[in-house]
């Protein structure tokens, strides 16, 4: 995705050019970026950033009026109006929808600009008049910074292929952290695949300056977050409608158009109902898959009738499963590694969508902020495919999940799931466009860790929020069934919605072992028809075991892939043959399998 790269040394800087066009070569992923280098000989900095074109940070280098302060930044920053009138009123010339009012933001409030920062970014901010340079990201860590530090100097990346690229000898992967992968979806406590290769901690301020080794500070301390006393129901609710309604319009009128993107559930919903008519540059749109037009879809269409928007469809269709091999090597080049390759359902539609707008305004984290939602736990291996010594690096990588989950639960939820988890969707979609979600605002943020303690509660309040903006938007029901009070239609609404989506599930991921070889005789029906795409939009055991079963054998039966140390080759040999011809369900094994071959072969072996 779009990002920074460079290199900091006591040497000249123009000697590290060559590194940084090879590093910058690494991250051009669309033929619609931008990009450029920054070589400052006086600081030993060398430096190169890539962008959306026309995005919030297509206008580096951002320099101050006096040529002594420059500012590489990547991401957005969405400010309070009032820090913007602020600024102008000062004197500063800025235009106020990119980030060319940053630098000038640090000027009037030195080390402070960190914390005032509101958004999802990564920066290098050079301070010549201090003789420094920092290195910065957001406060939760959803902008990456990957590091090394070499005998030359310290090199940083916001993708850790293009240090792969720069240095052979971090081409090796770090077992404990694939253990972790493997036994619970994602690498933890802000560590990386690959041996060598460090990550900057949640709200770093790394300065550095001459001769002096880095001081690794932090900008932000969640304690600041967590000491604060919880509000009764009403009070919280009172100030939740107050703030949301406030912040909105801050990732909706942003000068770039904006695509809404519609599911069936809460989140998205929420936003819609309390946009207004100056967001007139919003449209919506919604996914839907090659079976069914699922809920997302039907419910997304009604949302954007309520509320006069236009919407689209954007369908995977059958086309994706010959396109998937490209698409899922994709998926694991432009992550490093840690999305899966059932990640390029997701890179398929957002290509197609992101003709729309340049921005995709999404739902993504409500849930989780607002409600509690704990998606990052160990996962459901069936089958023990591992070698015997690697089992118990799983093992403990289990152990260690638990032991992060010692904590407040928001916190849990925003400075560990969000960035150890929640990366891998996100680093994928910010490929292809910009990426914005209101939930994940400072504001918001602070004011959910004063929820009531009640987690029943926030349900009820999160469809209050929905009625109280647009009472139409509280007249249908959601894709787990109708808002508010339910009565007798109510709760046999619910229980139908509850059943398909089981029936979704359970026909395509869950299936159990035995249902699968029922599956498989009964094949010539074309049961999928009946059970699939209702709530989903991608069929994974289904196209594993049909359009996709070359592409799986042809990568996982493959001697490379069967002699990996941490696996154990007859077995998995087995799985794969058991669910091609439908005599198991193997989903989420092949899945994990396939990822970490491919992360192999592109990020090890021929990057």
């Amino acid at each position: 995705m779009p990002g920074i790269i460079g290199f900091i040394s006591d040497s000249k800087a123009q000697h590290a050019s060559p590194a940084i066009r090879t590093m910058l070569g690494t991250m051009l992923h669309e033929t619609s970026y931008t990009s450029g280098t920054l070589m400052l000989e006086q600081l030993g900095v060398s430096a190169g950033w890539t962008s959306h074109g026309g995005s919030y940070s297509d206008c580096l280098p951002i320099w101050n009026e006096t040529k002594d302060i420059c500012l590489l930044f990547a991401g957005e920053s969405l400010l309070d109006g009032s820090d913007l009138t602020d600024l102008q009123a000062r004197g500063h010339v800025f235009d106020p929808h990119n980030a060319s009012c940053l630098v000038h933001l640090y000027e009037e409030t030195g080390d402070g600009f960190f914390s005032k920062l509101n958004g999802t970014f990564t920066g290098l901010l050079i301070d010549l008049r201090r003789k420094e340079v920092v290195l910065f990201n957001d406060r939760y860590g959803l902008g990456r910074i990957y590091y090394h530090e070499a005998k030359n100097g310290f090199y940083f990346a916001s993708e850790a292929k293009a240090l792969l690229k720069l240095f052979p000898h971090l081409r090796k992967v770090d077992l404990r952290s694939l253990g972790e992968y493997f036994g619970c979806g994602s690498v933890l406590q802000d560590r990386t695949l690959f041996a060598g290769v460090a990550l900057l901690p949640p709200a770093s301020a790394w300065t550095f300056g001459a001769g002096q080794a880095p001081r690794r500070k932090t900008y932000f301390d969640r304690k600041t977050w967590e000491s604060q006393a919880p509000l009764s129901a009403d009070e919280y609710y009172a100030k939740l409608k107050t703030t949301f309604a406030r912040i909105l319009p801050r990732y909706l009128s942003n000068g770039e158009r904006v695509a809404m993107s519609l599911t069936g559930g809460l989140d998205s919903r929420m936003i819609m109902a309390w946009t207004n008519g100056d967001s007139a540059k919003l449209a919506c749109y919604s996914h839907f898959g090659m079976f069914n037009k699922c809920a997302d879809a039907r419910i997304g269409q009604r949302v954007a009738e309520a509320c006069g928007r236009p919407h689209r469809l954007v369908q995977v269709g059958p086309e994706f499963c010959s396109e998937f091999p490209v698409l899922a090597m994709r998926t694991v080049y432009i992550t490093d590694g840690v999305m899966e390759v059932n990640g390029a359902a997701g890179l398929y539609a957002n290509r197609i969508a992101k003709d729309i707008a340049p921005v995709r305004m999404t739902g993504n984290y409500g849930g989780e902020v607002l409600r509690g939602l704990v998606t990052l736990a160990p996962a459901k291996l069936r089958n023990p495919y591992f070698a015997g010594d690697f089992r118990k690096v799983i093992a403990e990588g289990v152990d260690t999940l638990a032991e992060e989950r010692r904590v407040p639960r928001t916190s849990f939820i925003v400075f560990k799931q969000v960035p150890w988890h929640h990366y891998s969707r996100f680093t994928l979609e910010s490929s292809q466009w910009t990426i914005r979600s209101p939930y994940l605002d400072n504001e918001l943020v602070a004011l959910a860790y004063q929820a009531p303690p009640d987690m029943r509660t926030h349900q009820r309040l999160a469809e209050r929020l929905i009625t109280d903006g647009n009472a139409s938007l509280g007249a249908f029901p959601t894709d787990r069934g109708p808002l508010g009070r339910r009565g007798l239609l109510g709760r046999l609404g619910e229980k139908y919605q509850e059943l398909t989506f089981k029936a979704d599930y359970a026909y395509d991921y869950g299936m159990p072992q035995w249902l699968a070889k029922v599956d498989r005789v009964l094949s010539p029906l074309h049961m999928e028809r009946l059970f699939l795409g209702r709530h989903k939009y991608y069929h994974f055991r289904y196209w594993y075991r049909n359009q996709l079963a070359p592409f799986v054998k042809d990568v996982l039966l493959d001697s490379r892939a069967l002699t990996r140390p941490y696996v154990d080759g007859e077995r998995v040999k087995h799985i794969v043959n058991a669910h091609v011809t439908g005599h198991g369900n193997y989903t989420v094994e092949i899945t994990s399998l396939l990822t970490a071959e491919l992360m192999h072969r592109q990020l090890i072996e021929n990057i």
